[in-house]
């Protein structure tokens, strides 16, 4: 299998006045492309932690994580934002909506930022919303939808780029049993027909048996990484379009037309382009303490 994600003698030491925390330690991984991988761990795992290190939201004290060519661990902030608006897509536990924004707007941005056209973006948008069965409330905010009608607004938010890596990080935190399977489901679907990588953070052991593997952490450390031999594989098909009950939050406003059927998908992009780690570009191994 391809190597898309190469993680090297990661360390975060974290300084808290006189204290020093150790949040990962000796940490050492490959992820593959197209694999559907869970990072399991109890609060205080470094789970989350792990997560920024892998998406560049926060440099490591020691060690590199390697994105395809890229050891983006050495990247300027302004390279990694531009590095995340192409390749990474992320869906967030508390949504992470724009509330003064439609729900194709929200789901547009990721394709704004890339400078796609207005109306091959909300095309587009349309067309992912439609996927998670929310294509007749495109109009809609998010103090108009449900929790878990914001969720699959993220999760389409995510998606709509087709980025080679989607990182996930407690997305069903908020949601309802009934809704968490829904979720789930949908996510690791969409991942699977475009071949992404998609990566989820959680506690939750019943969320875990969607993946292919499950990494488990201890106090910064991996303990365990092993295939998942009870995988949950549905044939999943696409949500219904649901019907705003009557009085409710999220029906219909007044004289909004009716969303257009979406149009045909898209092909997915080319996906980064694999490399072993520079042998140049080794990390240095002199602790540096960095603060949170």
């Amino acid at each position: 299998m391809e190597t898309i994600i190469r993680v090297k003698d990661l360390r975060k030491v974290y300084k808290l006045g006189s204290e020093k925390v150790v949040a990962l330690d000796c940490i050492n991984l490959e992820i593959h492309k197209g694999e559907v991988l869970c990072i399991l761990g109890t609060s205080g795992s470094g789970k989350s932690t792990l997560l920024n290190q892998l998406a560049g939201l926060e440099k490591p004290t020691r060690g590199g994580v390697y994105i395809g060519k890229k050891n983006i661990s050495r990247m300027s902030e302004d390279q990694l934002a531009r590095f995340r608006q192409k390749n990474v897509g992320f869906v967030f536990q508390s949504y992470n909506l724009l509330n003064s924004q439609t729900a194709l707007e929200n789901v547009s941005m990721p394709l704004m930022f890339r400078g796609v056209d207005k109306r091959t973006r909300e095309k587009s948008a349309l067309q992912m919303l439609h996927r998670v069965g929310l294509g007749e409330r495109c109009k809609h905010r998010p103090n108009q939808m449900s929790g878990g009608q914001q969720q699959r607004v993220g999760i389409a938010r995510a998606f709509v780029s087709k980025p080679a890596i989607v990182f996930a990080d407690e997305p069903t935190g908020n949601l309802d049993s009934k809704t968490t399977i829904e979720v789930m489901e949908m996510m690791v679907r969409l991942a699977r027909e475009n071949n992404q990588t998609f990566i989820l953070v959680t506690h939750d052991q019943e969320l875990s048996q969607y993946a292919d593997r499950i990494i488990t952490l201890i106090d910064g450390r991996v303990v365990s990484d092993q295939p998942n031999v009870s995988l949950i594989d549905r044939t999943v098909v696409d949500p219904p379009e649901e019907s705003p009950a009557e009085g409710s939050a999220s029906q219909e406003e007044p004289g909004t037309a009716q969303a257009p059927q979406p149009p045909e998908q898209e092909e997915a992009p080319e996906p980064i382009a694999e490399t072993e780690p520079d042998s140049g570009s080794a990390e240095n191994t002199q602790e540096k303490e960095i603060k949170p």
